[in-house]
């Protein structure tokens, strides 16, 4: 593994960049690389290694990085969730991997999981150099995400994460320190998400870099992160993994993102909730799922390039 970092904006982002412990799918310009960030509030150290480790025993590189303002990146205001500011880190992270030795620039993939599933359906469809896409349990379209908050937990809720919002655009505007919420938390507190589990799951998983708090001003703009409004553009291999059972990124959404994307898709569904998709048994049938759909859209590049 080793310790990277890059600019984005200006700003220093810190990144770990792990090899392919195998050169299966290695041409004359290099190796595949996957380029992976984290969801909702997540650091590096938070559960990403556990798909990165067995994607780099199957032949991938991967690159996983902090967004700005968390883990071990630069950036102020620290752990603002910016959907606009984290899909300018994507663009970053790509244009540093297409220019590390080894690395096979024509073959980069990206990799998302619940908000960041969301990201890398924008950042592709905006970057059509990119080989391929992975979006796990994705956060689509957060109108429908607002609706699903309001399913759970009602006005209250809602009402709640505004005013909270609201208190932190006003200390920003004021050049205040940010004024924060957990982003996880038990069912009825004011914390971004509050379904039932949710904060005992992402706790399990959490690494030493993660901090249980964020902006409250990122409640105002989730609603305007809607990538399903970029799916028309997405020409590459892609592939969703939807939870039937999701109470967090709504399936139906991802559902019709995946159906719109105009590249060779697959949509894969499980009998699962949000979290159910960084745990066993179900995380290492996701991974069988993304390896098998990596070897058949990245082996053929390969075979062609020997040719």
């Amino acid at each position: 593994m080793e310790n990277i970092k890059f600019t984005s904006k200006g700003i220093t982002c810190s990144a770990w960049y792990i090899p392919a412990s195998t050169d299966k799918y290695i041409n004359s310009k290099g190796r595949p690389c996957i380029v992976m960030a984290n969801g909702f509030g997540g650091t590096k150290d938070t559960g990403l290694l556990n798909f990165a480790e067995p994607l780099n025993k199957a032949g991938f590189d991967t690159f996983i990085f902090d967004y700005r303002g968390f883990g071990e990146s630069g950036g102020y205001p620290r752990q603002n969730v910016s959907y606009k500011a984290q899909r300018e880190d994507y663009r970053a992270a790509i244009r540093t991997v297409r220019n590390l030795p080894y690395v096979d620039r024509n073959r980069i993939v990206l990799w998302g999981t619940s908000y960041s599933g969301g990201h890398v359906i924008t950042v592709a469809a905006q970057d059509q150099k990119v080989s391929a896409v992975i979006s796990m349990n994705p956060a689509t379209d957060g109108l429908a995400a607002l609706f699903q908050v309001f399913q759970y937990g009602g006005f209250k809720q809602l009402t709640t994460a505004i005013a909270h919002g609201l208190k932190d655009q006003f200390r920003a505007i004021m050049l205040q320190d940010p004024h924060t919420i957990p982003i996880v938390g038990q069912p009825g507190t004011a914390a971004m998400i509050s379904t039932p589990g949710a904060e005992e799951n992402y706790k399990s998983m959490a690494g030493p870099t993660w901090r249980n708090e964020v902006c409250a001003r990122a409640a105002l703009e989730v609603t305007r992160n809607r990538p399903i409004s970029f799916a028309k553009s997405i020409k590459c291999p892609a592939l969703v993994q939807v939870g039937v059972n999701d109470q967090i990124a709504p399936p139906d959404a991802a559902r019709k993102t995946a159906n719109l994307m105009k590249g060779p898709t697959e949509l894969i569904e499980y009998p699962i909730d949000h979290f159910d998709f960084y745990a066993n048994p179900w995380q290492e049938k996701l991974l069988n799922d993304q390896i098998n759909f990596l070897d058949k859209h990245l082996n053929s590049a390969v075979k062609n390039n020997f040719n």
